[in-house]
């Protein structure tokens, strides 16, 4: 973006600025106290992520080089499976057997042409560091590539799915178990095992599943362009048959309006992880690791709020501006309740977006408000305490009346009570009305004054 953009545009500009000049990182690497090996290490950190580099490298030094390692190790399954040049019969057992292989001196891929093919080429360094990990943070990166290895490679031979696409919500979150939700798993054990996280995070697996699937979900439905460009199909039938006939359609400008339903349907069923992941970060115990896992999270509602409703998705891989990145990265490194702000402003815009047409419009509105509900039982906006301190203050301000305003305010209701009265009677006699009842009481009183005479008491009985 050039300059022009930023004067157009000067808050993001100033979310720029304030990220690079006043972040303070809580761990700073110290490169010239790490071997040429894990230097190289770093470098495909770089190399391989846009999201995850920066703030990796800000963790504590406990979990750094485990965490960078383990990152690298399944950037480079991952590598593999996404490479369609490379046959199933050598794929499959690449994939399998990636846990003993990771563990072989000077080991090297050459065979691969994805983007990140250098990793592989070079793939030794990560060899060379792995084996100088605590034994407890290494059997962790194992067990979770032996997992990942073999879900990825079942997706390999299916070649159903892979001509048909995925069918079902069922299999679709199966898919991001194995790609996303293992990663979440063997973070969860790193954080743990280093004491750098709640031990009661192990005993609710559905918490870090979400993690997973929440970031997983929201790539799968930004990437819809670009999978259907390289032959894939993330997106389950069971979703997007409810708007089109064909997987072709919802690419074909004649469906879009029916295609960014789809999205708003897709965009829907990751929401459902929000909470448990707002959870899920209260039980980080320190705050490199909170900012690690908080940050991500936080760019994937802002991602899912900008693809809400948004047809650009459907033409092109949308990404949040780096001014809304940085006030994000800015926000998701304070605290809990900087987070569920976060998530509570997107709930909210995506909410403001939302379209009565769309057949998902109260089920979206529902969610949102879901979310929102969720964030207030952790910080409610009204602290019934503080209320009623507020309302006894109120009082206390408020002027109160004496008697003697109590009288007076009497005497003025009462005579402008006669005074209507009298407009009202005076009237009606003008009009011809006539009060007999008036009559004789003006006369009686009349007679009750000195010098008048009372009229004599009549007696007996008159004659017929």
């Amino acid at each position: 973006m050039g300059a022009l953009y930023y004067l157009m545009h000067p808050n993001q500009l100033r979310s720029i600025i304030q990220w690079k000049l006043w972040h303070d990182p809580v761990h700073k690497r110290n490169p010239s106290e790490e071997s040429p090996e894990l230097q190289e290490c770093f470098r495909f950190l770089n190399l391989t992520s846009r999201s995850f580099a920066a703030v990796i490298q800000e963790l504590n030094h406990e979990l750094l080089v485990p965490i960078t390692l383990f990152y690298l190790v399944l950037r480079g399954l991952d590598t593999i499976e996404d490479d369609m040049t490379i046959s199933i019969d050598k794929k499959v057992p690449l994939l399998r057997n990636f846990h003993e292989t990771m563990e072989i001196d000077g080991w090297q891929y050459h065979e691969s042409q994805e983007k990140d093919k250098e990793l592989l080429e070079k793939f030794d360094v990560v060899v060379t560091e792995l084996k100088k990990l605590k034994p407890k943070y290494r059997t962790i990166i194992k067990e979770m590539t032996v997992k990942m290895g073999n879900g990825m490679a079942d997706y390999a031979q299916n070649t159903e799915m892979i001509k048909n696409g995925v069918q079902t919500i069922e299999e679709y979150e199966l898919y991001c178990h194995y790609v996303a939700g293992l990663v979440g798993e063997g973070l969860t054990r790193l954080f743990v095992s280093s004491e750098l996280g709640n031990p009661k995070l192990a005993e609710r697996p559905s918490l870090t599943e979400s993690m997973g699937q929440f970031l997983q979900k929201t790539n799968i439905i930004r990437d819809i362009h670009e999978d259907w460009q390289d032959g894939r199909r993330w997106y389950p039938k069971e979703i997007w048959s409810r708007h089109v006939d064909k997987w072709e359609d919802l690419l074909d400008p004649k469906y879009r309006e029916q295609a960014v339903n789809c999205v708003s349907d897709m965009i829907l069923d990751a929401l459902k992880h929000a909470e448990e992941c707002l959870f899920y970060m209260a039980g980080m115990r320190e705050q490199s690791v909170f900012n690690f896992v908080a940050i991500p999270q936080g760019m994937a509602i802002a991602t899912l709020e900008l693809m809400f409703r948004n047809p650009d998705v459907l033409e092109k891989n949308v990404k949040i501006t780096k001014g809304d990145a940085c006030q994000l990265m800015f926000e998701c490194t304070q605290n809990l309740h900087s987070v569920c702000e976060v998530f509570r402003r997107y709930a909210r815009k995506i909410h403001a977006k939302n379209d009565p047409r769309d057949p998902n419009y109260l089920a979206i509105s529902v969610r949102c408000a879901q979310i929102e509900q969720f964030i207030e039982t952790l910080y409610p906006k009204q602290d019934p305490k503080k209320l009623t301190l507020e309302n006894e203050q109120r009082q206390k301000k408020e002027p109160t009346m004496d008697p003697g305003e109590n009288l007076v305010m009497f005497g003025v209701v009462l005579l402008c009570l006669l005074f209507v009265s009298g407009i009202m009677i005076g009237t009606a006699m003008f009009l011809g009305a006539r009060f007999p009842i008036l009559t004789d009481i003006a006369q009686y009183a009349a007679n009750l004054l000195p010098g008048n005479t009372p009229p004599a008491a009549a007696t007996g009985r008159d004659e017929l």
